[in-house]
Protein backbone atom coordinates (compact mmCIF):
# COMPACT_ATOMS: atom_id res chain seq x y z
CA UNK A 1 0.00 0.00 0.00
CA UNK A 2 1.13 3.18 -1.38
CA UNK A 3 1.04 6.39 1.40
CA UNK A 4 0.68 9.64 -0.20
CA UNK A 5 -0.13 13.36 1.70
CA UNK A 6 -2.14 15.33 -0.52
CA UNK A 7 -1.87 19.07 0.98
CA UNK A 8 -4.83 21.13 -0.57
CA UNK A 9 -3.30 25.35 -1.07
CA UNK A 10 -6.60 26.48 -2.79
CA UNK A 11 -6.86 27.70 -6.33
CA UNK A 12 -9.32 26.80 -9.20
CA UNK A 13 -8.51 22.70 -8.28
CA UNK A 14 -10.06 23.57 -5.04
CA UNK A 15 -12.56 25.95 -5.82
CA UNK A 16 -16.17 26.24 -6.40
CA UNK A 17 -18.10 28.33 -9.50
CA UNK A 18 -21.61 30.29 -8.00
CA UNK A 19 -23.28 32.07 -11.11
CA UNK A 20 -20.75 33.79 -12.71
CA UNK A 21 -17.72 33.84 -9.94
CA UNK A 22 -15.48 31.31 -9.10
CA UNK A 23 -13.83 31.16 -5.61
CA UNK A 24 -11.90 28.80 -3.34
CA UNK A 25 -14.40 26.83 -1.09
CA UNK A 26 -13.66 25.08 2.13
CA UNK A 27 -15.13 21.94 0.68
CA UNK A 28 -13.77 22.17 -2.95
CA UNK A 29 -10.81 20.67 -2.29
CA UNK A 30 -11.65 17.59 -0.35
CA UNK A 31 -14.78 17.34 -3.03
CA UNK A 32 -11.50 16.54 -5.84
CA UNK A 33 -11.15 13.47 -3.44
CA UNK A 34 -14.30 12.13 -3.29
CA UNK A 35 -14.30 12.71 -7.13
CA UNK A 36 -11.25 11.20 -7.58
CA UNK A 37 -11.89 7.92 -5.31
CA UNK A 38 -15.35 7.43 -7.67
CA UNK A 39 -12.83 7.31 -10.75
CA UNK A 40 -12.63 3.72 -12.35
CA UNK A 41 -8.96 4.53 -12.62
CA UNK A 42 -8.62 4.99 -8.73
CA UNK A 43 -5.88 3.09 -7.00
CA UNK A 44 -7.09 0.64 -4.57
CA UNK A 45 -3.51 0.21 -3.69
CA UNK A 46 -2.75 3.67 -2.37
CA UNK A 47 -3.68 5.61 0.86
CA UNK A 48 -4.38 8.84 0.92
CA UNK A 49 -3.60 11.47 3.97
CA UNK A 50 -5.17 15.24 3.46
CA UNK A 51 -3.51 18.62 4.79
CA UNK A 52 -4.54 22.21 3.86
CA UNK A 53 -2.18 24.84 5.18
CA UNK A 54 -3.43 27.38 2.94
CA UNK A 55 -6.90 28.26 1.04
CA UNK A 56 -6.91 31.00 -1.25
CA UNK A 57 -6.65 31.55 -5.44
CA UNK A 58 -3.15 31.50 -6.32
CA UNK A 59 -3.06 35.09 -7.83
CA UNK A 60 -2.89 35.90 -3.88
CA UNK A 61 -0.01 34.33 -2.81
CA UNK A 62 2.93 36.03 -1.49
CA UNK A 63 6.15 34.93 0.50
CA UNK A 64 4.38 34.49 3.78
CA UNK A 65 2.01 31.92 1.94
CA UNK A 66 5.71 30.25 0.58
CA UNK A 67 6.82 30.12 4.10
CA UNK A 68 3.39 28.60 5.76
CA UNK A 69 3.79 25.79 2.94
CA UNK A 70 7.21 25.17 2.86
CA UNK A 71 7.02 24.38 6.94
CA UNK A 72 3.82 22.49 6.68
CA UNK A 73 5.47 20.51 4.54
CA UNK A 74 8.60 19.88 6.30
CA UNK A 75 6.91 19.30 9.62
CA UNK A 76 4.95 16.57 8.33
CA UNK A 77 8.36 14.77 7.86
CA UNK A 78 7.72 13.97 4.03
CA UNK A 79 10.15 10.96 3.79
CA UNK A 80 7.71 8.81 6.28
CA UNK A 81 5.40 9.35 3.01
CA UNK A 82 5.60 7.66 -0.67
CA UNK A 83 5.48 10.74 -2.28
CA UNK A 84 3.41 14.17 -1.78
CA UNK A 85 1.25 15.96 -4.11
CA UNK A 86 0.24 19.86 -3.48
CA UNK A 87 -2.66 21.03 -5.35
CA UNK A 88 -2.49 24.50 -6.39
CA UNK A 89 -4.11 27.29 -8.66
CA UNK A 90 -2.72 27.44 -12.00
CA UNK A 91 -1.91 30.91 -11.99
CA UNK A 92 1.46 31.02 -9.57
CA UNK A 93 2.10 27.53 -9.99
CA UNK A 94 4.84 27.96 -12.12
CA UNK A 95 6.76 30.36 -9.46
CA UNK A 96 5.28 27.97 -6.25
CA UNK A 97 7.07 24.78 -8.25
CA UNK A 98 10.25 26.05 -8.41
CA UNK A 99 10.43 27.92 -5.03
CA UNK A 100 9.35 24.35 -3.57
CA UNK A 101 12.48 22.61 -5.68
CA UNK A 102 15.15 25.16 -4.01
CA UNK A 103 13.60 24.11 -0.14
CA UNK A 104 13.26 20.63 -0.43
CA UNK A 105 16.08 19.60 -3.44
CA UNK A 106 16.86 16.92 -1.72
CA UNK A 107 13.85 15.75 -0.68
CA UNK A 108 14.05 11.46 -0.99
CA UNK A 109 10.15 10.92 -2.79
CA UNK A 110 8.36 12.40 -5.23
CA UNK A 111 7.30 15.86 -4.32
CA UNK A 112 4.41 17.15 -7.52
CA UNK A 113 2.44 20.44 -7.78
CA UNK A 114 -0.82 19.55 -10.02
CA UNK A 115 -3.63 22.17 -11.01
CA UNK A 116 -6.91 22.33 -12.92
CA UNK A 117 -8.17 24.73 -15.58
CA UNK A 118 -11.64 24.77 -14.38
CA UNK A 119 -13.08 23.89 -11.34
CA UNK A 120 -13.54 20.26 -11.26
CA UNK A 121 -17.04 20.15 -11.19
CA UNK A 122 -16.72 21.54 -15.02
CA UNK A 123 -16.85 19.16 -17.64
CA UNK A 124 -13.86 21.10 -19.44
CA UNK A 125 -11.92 20.98 -16.52
CA UNK A 126 -8.72 18.52 -16.21
CA UNK A 127 -7.81 18.67 -12.55
CA UNK A 128 -8.85 15.21 -11.80
CA UNK A 129 -6.95 13.55 -14.48
CA UNK A 130 -4.01 15.60 -13.51
CA UNK A 131 -4.77 14.26 -9.78
CA UNK A 132 -4.71 10.89 -10.99
CA UNK A 133 -1.49 11.30 -13.04
CA UNK A 134 0.19 12.46 -10.01
CA UNK A 135 -0.86 9.30 -7.97
CA UNK A 136 0.07 7.20 -11.26
CA UNK A 137 3.32 8.87 -11.15
CA UNK A 138 4.12 8.33 -7.64
CA UNK A 139 2.66 5.01 -7.74
CA UNK A 140 4.69 3.51 -11.14
CA UNK A 141 8.13 6.40 -11.20
CA UNK A 142 8.79 7.06 -7.32
CA UNK A 143 11.66 9.44 -8.34
CA UNK A 144 13.08 11.76 -6.03
CA UNK A 145 12.62 15.15 -6.49
CA UNK A 146 9.96 18.07 -7.11
CA UNK A 147 7.73 17.95 -10.08
CA UNK A 148 4.35 19.28 -11.86
CA UNK A 149 1.98 17.02 -13.88
CA UNK A 150 -0.21 18.73 -16.13
CA UNK A 151 -2.58 17.41 -18.93
CA UNK A 152 -2.12 19.88 -22.25
CA UNK A 153 -4.08 20.82 -24.68
CA UNK A 154 -3.46 18.11 -26.85
CA UNK A 155 -4.42 15.75 -24.33
CA UNK A 156 -0.86 15.00 -23.08
CA UNK A 157 -0.01 14.36 -19.53
CA UNK A 158 3.20 16.07 -19.15
CA UNK A 159 5.68 16.38 -16.00
CA UNK A 160 8.38 18.83 -15.49
CA UNK A 161 10.65 18.90 -13.40
CA UNK A 162 9.87 21.94 -11.13
CA UNK A 163 12.49 24.24 -11.98
CA UNK A 164 11.75 23.99 -15.53
CA UNK A 165 8.13 25.03 -15.98
CA UNK A 166 7.05 27.88 -17.61
CA UNK A 167 3.53 30.45 -16.52
CA UNK A 168 0.67 29.64 -18.31
CA UNK A 169 0.07 31.80 -21.17
CA UNK A 170 -2.85 33.75 -21.47
CA UNK A 171 -4.38 33.14 -24.35
CA UNK A 172 -4.02 29.12 -24.43
CA UNK A 173 -3.73 28.51 -20.50
CA UNK A 174 -1.08 25.95 -21.34
CA UNK A 175 2.03 25.61 -19.67
CA UNK A 176 5.47 25.89 -21.32
CA UNK A 177 8.93 24.50 -20.50
CA UNK A 178 12.60 25.64 -21.88
CA UNK A 179 13.26 24.29 -25.52
CA UNK A 180 9.22 22.99 -25.07
CA UNK A 181 11.11 19.91 -23.57
CA UNK A 182 9.49 18.43 -20.55
CA UNK A 183 10.62 15.65 -18.52
CA UNK A 184 8.80 13.25 -19.68
CA UNK A 185 5.17 12.21 -19.72
CA UNK A 186 2.60 9.63 -18.56
CA UNK A 187 1.65 7.22 -20.99
CA UNK A 188 -1.18 4.20 -20.26
CA UNK A 189 -0.85 5.44 -16.64
CA UNK A 190 3.38 4.68 -16.33
CA UNK A 191 5.96 7.28 -16.78
CA UNK A 192 7.86 7.60 -20.10
CA UNK A 193 11.28 9.57 -19.82
CA UNK A 194 11.83 12.00 -22.82
CA UNK A 195 15.56 11.10 -23.83
CA UNK A 196 16.87 13.91 -24.28
CA UNK A 197 20.75 15.85 -23.36
CA UNK A 198 18.99 18.76 -22.02
CA UNK A 199 17.02 16.05 -19.43
CA UNK A 200 18.82 14.54 -16.72
CA UNK A 201 18.32 10.51 -16.27
CA UNK A 202 15.94 9.72 -14.04
CA UNK A 203 18.49 7.58 -11.51
CA UNK A 204 20.43 10.37 -11.22
CA UNK A 205 17.75 12.49 -9.47
CA UNK A 206 18.43 11.18 -6.41
CA UNK A 207 21.94 12.70 -6.21
CA UNK A 208 20.93 16.55 -5.77
CA UNK A 209 21.73 17.89 -2.05
CA UNK A 210 20.18 20.46 0.21
CA UNK A 211 22.12 23.82 -0.90
CA UNK A 212 19.45 25.90 0.94
CA UNK A 213 19.48 25.09 4.40
CA UNK A 214 16.95 26.34 6.79
CA UNK A 215 14.47 25.51 9.17
CA UNK A 216 10.33 25.52 9.48
CA UNK A 217 10.70 28.60 12.64
CA UNK A 218 12.93 30.50 10.79
CA UNK A 219 12.58 30.51 7.04
CA UNK A 220 13.37 34.00 5.36
CA UNK A 221 12.09 34.43 1.64
CA UNK A 222 13.06 37.92 0.48
CA UNK A 223 9.99 39.79 -0.82
CA UNK A 224 12.20 42.27 -1.79
CA UNK A 225 13.45 41.29 -5.17
CA UNK A 226 12.36 43.27 -8.07
CA UNK A 227 11.51 42.15 -11.48
CA UNK A 228 11.46 44.69 -14.49
CA UNK A 229 10.34 43.49 -17.72
CA UNK A 230 12.01 45.40 -21.18
CA UNK A 231 9.70 47.02 -23.78
CA UNK A 232 10.43 50.06 -25.88
CA UNK A 233 10.46 53.23 -23.78
CA UNK A 234 10.78 52.04 -20.24
CA UNK A 235 11.28 54.43 -18.73
CA UNK A 236 14.49 53.63 -15.87
CA UNK A 237 13.98 57.10 -14.49
CA UNK A 238 10.69 55.84 -12.82
CA UNK A 239 12.61 53.33 -10.72
CA UNK A 240 14.54 55.97 -7.81
CA UNK A 241 14.83 54.56 -4.51
CA UNK A 242 15.98 57.42 -2.10
CA UNK A 243 15.25 55.52 0.85
CA UNK A 244 17.78 52.83 2.12
CA UNK A 245 15.54 50.81 3.83
CA UNK A 246 12.64 51.20 0.91
CA UNK A 247 15.57 49.73 -2.23
CA UNK A 248 15.52 46.48 -3.58
CA UNK A 249 18.02 44.22 -2.19
CA UNK A 250 18.13 42.64 -5.97
CA UNK A 251 16.63 43.11 -9.59
CA UNK A 252 15.43 40.59 -12.42
CA UNK A 253 15.70 42.31 -15.56
CA UNK A 254 13.95 40.04 -18.30
CA UNK A 255 15.29 40.25 -21.66
CA UNK A 256 14.78 39.93 -25.19
CA UNK A 257 14.88 36.46 -27.03
CA UNK A 258 18.24 37.56 -27.83
CA UNK A 259 19.63 38.31 -24.68
CA UNK A 260 19.39 41.90 -25.08
CA UNK A 261 17.93 44.52 -23.80
CA UNK A 262 17.75 48.91 -24.79
CA UNK A 263 21.82 49.51 -24.23
CA UNK A 264 21.41 53.14 -25.21
CA UNK A 265 24.68 54.97 -23.42
CA UNK A 266 22.69 57.40 -21.37
CA UNK A 267 19.29 58.78 -20.96
CA UNK A 268 16.29 57.71 -18.89
CA UNK A 269 15.56 54.63 -21.33
CA UNK A 270 19.51 52.99 -21.10
CA UNK A 271 20.01 50.07 -18.99
CA UNK A 272 23.35 50.09 -18.55
CA UNK A 273 22.65 53.14 -16.93
CA UNK A 274 20.22 51.80 -14.72
CA UNK A 275 22.36 49.06 -13.86
CA UNK A 276 25.36 51.15 -13.26
CA UNK A 277 23.05 54.05 -10.91
CA UNK A 278 21.84 50.42 -9.07
CA UNK A 279 25.39 49.37 -8.91
CA UNK A 280 26.28 52.75 -6.73
CA UNK A 281 23.49 52.03 -4.24
CA UNK A 282 24.41 48.57 -3.65
CA UNK A 283 21.51 46.67 -5.41
CA UNK A 284 22.64 43.55 -7.22
CA UNK A 285 21.07 43.71 -11.34
CA UNK A 286 20.57 39.87 -12.71
CA UNK A 287 19.60 39.54 -16.07
CA UNK A 288 17.63 36.28 -17.55
CA UNK A 289 16.89 34.47 -19.53
CA UNK A 290 19.80 33.74 -21.81
CA UNK A 291 20.11 30.54 -23.77
CA UNK A 292 23.95 30.20 -23.70
CA UNK A 293 26.86 32.88 -22.55
CA UNK A 294 29.73 30.49 -24.73
CA UNK A 295 28.15 31.75 -28.01
CA UNK A 296 28.35 34.91 -29.44
CA UNK A 297 26.19 37.98 -28.39
CA UNK A 298 25.19 40.53 -29.59
CA UNK A 299 26.97 44.34 -28.70
CA UNK A 300 24.42 45.75 -26.24
CA UNK A 301 24.59 42.35 -24.38
CA UNK A 302 28.46 42.93 -23.96
CA UNK A 303 27.48 46.45 -22.53
CA UNK A 304 25.45 45.36 -20.18
CA UNK A 305 28.09 42.83 -18.80
CA UNK A 306 30.00 46.08 -18.68
CA UNK A 307 28.10 47.95 -16.38
CA UNK A 308 27.88 45.15 -14.17
CA UNK A 309 24.94 42.75 -14.29
CA UNK A 310 25.04 39.39 -14.01
CA UNK A 311 23.63 36.88 -17.08
CA UNK A 312 21.87 33.92 -15.27
CA UNK A 313 22.52 31.27 -18.21
CA UNK A 314 20.02 28.85 -19.34
CA UNK A 315 17.16 29.05 -16.30
CA UNK A 316 13.92 30.62 -16.97
CA UNK A 317 12.44 33.68 -15.57
CA UNK A 318 10.05 32.07 -12.89
CA UNK A 319 13.13 29.58 -12.01
CA UNK A 320 15.47 32.78 -11.63
CA UNK A 321 13.27 34.95 -9.97
CA UNK A 322 12.13 32.42 -7.06
CA UNK A 323 16.02 31.43 -6.74
CA UNK A 324 16.71 35.01 -5.81
CA UNK A 325 13.87 35.22 -3.16
CA UNK A 326 15.08 31.97 -1.95
CA UNK A 327 18.75 33.07 -1.70
CA UNK A 328 18.70 36.69 -0.60
CA UNK A 329 16.64 35.28 2.36
CA UNK A 330 18.17 32.02 2.90
CA UNK A 331 21.84 33.37 2.51
CA UNK A 332 24.03 35.02 5.70
CA UNK A 333 24.96 37.92 3.19
CA UNK A 334 24.40 39.41 -0.40
CA UNK A 335 27.81 37.73 -1.03
CA UNK A 336 26.67 34.30 -0.44
CA UNK A 337 23.42 35.21 -2.18
CA UNK A 338 25.47 36.20 -5.35
CA UNK A 339 27.92 32.93 -5.17
CA UNK A 340 24.44 30.49 -5.11
CA UNK A 341 23.14 33.13 -7.63
CA UNK A 342 25.95 32.64 -10.22
CA UNK A 343 27.47 29.35 -9.13
CA UNK A 344 25.29 27.10 -7.30
CA UNK A 345 22.75 24.32 -9.07
CA UNK A 346 20.20 23.42 -6.57
CA UNK A 347 17.32 21.32 -8.64
CA UNK A 348 18.33 21.18 -12.63
CA UNK A 349 17.30 24.80 -12.85
CA UNK A 350 19.86 25.58 -15.79
CA UNK A 351 18.83 23.85 -18.70
CA UNK A 352 22.02 22.98 -21.29
CA UNK A 353 22.08 23.75 -24.84
CA UNK A 354 22.42 20.60 -26.79
CA UNK A 355 21.26 18.38 -29.00
CA UNK A 356 18.80 14.67 -28.23
CA UNK A 357 20.43 11.68 -26.71
CA UNK A 358 20.71 10.50 -23.35
CA UNK A 359 21.85 12.39 -20.48
CA UNK A 360 24.29 11.15 -17.76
Amino acid sequence: MKRLLVIFTGGTIGSKAEGRSINVHDSGSYALLEAYEGMEEARPDVELTTLQPLNLLSENLTADDWRTLAAAIRKTDPGSYDGVIVTHGSDTLAYTAPMLSYLFSDIAVPLILTASNYPIADARANGLRNLAASIDFVADAALPGVFAVYENDRGEMLVYLATRIIQCESFTDQFRSPYELPFGRMEDRRFVWQDDARNPRPESLGSARAALRWEPESLKLDDTVLYIRPYPGLNYSLYRWEDQERRPSAILHDLHHSGTACALASGPYSLPAFISRCKEQGIDVYLSPLKDASDALYASSHELIEAGAVFLEGICMEAALTKLIAAYGIADDAGQARAWMAQETIFYEKVPAGGEGGMS
